[in-house]
């Protein structure tokens, strides 16, 4: 790693060791006393024609595929909510209100950009020039037929404010942003229903892992304290003991990306911003493997796996994705687990497996410790949340996986 990388880097695990580790020992992030507030990033705007992030806006790491076209007699009209934020103003010019539609999703997102406009230019509001299509005028298999998508300008068309404007929708949320016309700014979510909505780092609840006493169990049924099998730091198998649950979502759907091995046969499903290790060829040593994010992985790639004896390489076959129940990401003491005989990391969102490794210092220091709570909660854990947005304050853009994420190892 070049000391460029390396310089951010280590800014980002002083920076931890000051403001975290003080908090892990309370209940939740809490405030360090007399610790000094970091100056806002400086926002760049979006140039004409880019968009954010960098990939077609109907794949999986922007806002996903299309979903069929809503309309009012249809049952998934119930999908839309009305927007009446009185900071938002809404062209409506066809004058049915339909400007006002949208999904919960991109209602929230537009609200939070609203108060960022009026922040960055005060007396200015955020503008929207079309939301929900109900009549057609937009291209085949457009989002904004399923109420996902807005064209938006600011209320005083200053055209010299928008490539800001499309940065600020960015930072706001918006699954995919593009400065597509000198007129406005188009912003898309991911689908409400849709398993990409929240990505992170999980597996689904029927994923097996293997305990100490040689019984494998549904990641559903795990809890911590239990020992189950992992990689250890020099690449031998090992027995870890689950610390936490990063993400715990038992009634959650979600989107995951499916690993298929032969000789021997495996197959794991994983979100896929999950890390789990890979090599190029069958003759590269366990620790030489490398963390990488599953929706990276290949067929023809090699992934660890367990064997007899030890772990051995099996080369990916072939990659897919479907759709499961429950999402479940534990943490282990050695950040790293084998799951339905695939060797996995804990983390997400950041291909740095030591540099997660040693994030999540102060809060393994804590569980291991016993004085955390043995009793796994749901939802996302607030510690990789907060990681996540010190890792975007200090890490490169190109660090972090496209999706984004709720929480850094969630």
């Amino acid at each position: 790693m070049s000391p460029a990388r390396l310089r951010p880097r280590l800014r980002f695990l002083l920076l931890l060791l000051l403001l975290l580790a003080p908090a892990a020992w309370g209940c939740g992030p809490g405030r360090v006393v007399g610790s000094r507030r970091r100056p806002p990033r400086k926002l760049v705007p979006l140039a004409y024609k880019q968009f954010s992030p960098n990939v077609p806006e109907k794949t999986l790491g922007a806002s996903g595929r299309y979903e069929g076209k809503i309309a009012r007699s249809s049952e998934r009209f119930k999908e839309l909510t009305p927007n009446y934020n009185p900071d938002i103003i809404f062209k409506d010019e066809e004058n049915t209100g339909a400007d006002r539609l949208m999904t919960q999703r991109c209602k929230d997102r537009l609200n939070s950009l609203a108060i960022s406009v009026m922040n960055q230019w005060p007396g200015v509001k955020l503008r929207v020039t079309e939301g929900w299509d109900e009549d057609g005028h937009h291209s085949e298999e457009s989002l904004h037929y399923e109420g996902r998508a807005v064209d938006i300008t600011t209320s005083d068309r200053d055209r010299n404010k928008y490539g800001l404007l499309a940065r600020l929708a960015v930072e706001a949320g918006f699954d995919w942003v593009y400065y597509e016309s000198k007129a406005h700014v188009h912003c898309s979510v991911k689908s409400e229903h849709s398993a990409a909505a929240k990505t992170g780092g999980c597996f689904p609840a029927g994923a097996r892992v293997r305990l100490e006493n040689g019984a494998q169990v549904a990641l559903s049924a795990l809890r911590p304290g239990d020992r189950v099998l992992a990689m250890g730091e020099d690449g031998n198998p090992t027995f870890s003991d689950v610390l936490i649950f990063l993400d715990r979502e038992p009634t959650i759907q979600r989107a995951f990306h499916v690993i298929e091995t032969l000789d021997p046969p495996r197959r794991l499903a994983l979100t896929p911003a999950h890390l789990l290790f890979t090599a190029d060829n069958h003759t590269e040593p366990a620790t030489g493997f490398r963390a990488t994010f599953a929706s990276q992985v290949q067929p023809g790639q090699y992934v660890l796996v367990a064997g007899v004896p030890g772990l051995q390489p099996a080369r990916v076959a072939a990659v897919s994705t479907r759709t499961a129940p429950g999402a479940y990401a534990p943490l282990t003491k050695h950040g790293t687990l084998v799951v339905e005989d695939v060797v996995a990391s804990c983390f997400a969102t950041v291909a740095e497996q030591r540099l997660a490794q040693l994030a999540f210092w102060p809060l393994r220091l804590y569980h291991s410790l016993s004085w955390g709570s043995r009793t796994p909660g749901e939802g996302v854990h607030w510690y990789p949340q907060l990681l996540y947005r010190l890792g975007r304050l200090l890490l490169d853009e190109d660090s972090f996986h496209p999706l984004g994420m709720a929480g850094m190892g969630s």
